[in-house]
């Protein structure tokens, strides 16, 4: 449940405009602040692909009732770079602010 909803988070800052308004300062212009976002949300997609795949086979009927320590790992593999991807998108945000 966790990975869901560090993934709903991840998009809905990138695709849904939350990081638009959270991380564009009232000085910059719009334009520069969209380019700067598209190179941070860039930057965390590659994060958040490995992060959506691990929980995608993590949480598979067949991998989960086989190999149930398999499925483990990629769960936490798949959090880890959940929380990653959030943080570069953050710090990448805060830094151009």
């Amino acid at each position: 449940m966790a990975n869901l909803l560090l993934g709903g988070l991840w998009t809905l800052s990138v695709f849904a405009g939350w990081g638009l308004e959270a991380f564009c300062g009232e000085g910059e212009t719009p334009e520069s602040c969209v380019d700067r976002l598209t190179v941070v949300s860039t930057l965390s997609g590659m994060f958040a692909i490995v992060a959506a795949c691990c929980t995608l086979g993590g949480l598979l009927p067949p991998v989960m009732h086989r190999y149930p320590q398999k499925s483990l790992i990629l769960v936490g593999a798949a959090t880890a770079s959940w929380i990653f991807a959030l943080g570069v998108l953050y710090v990448g945000g805060m830094v151009g602010r």
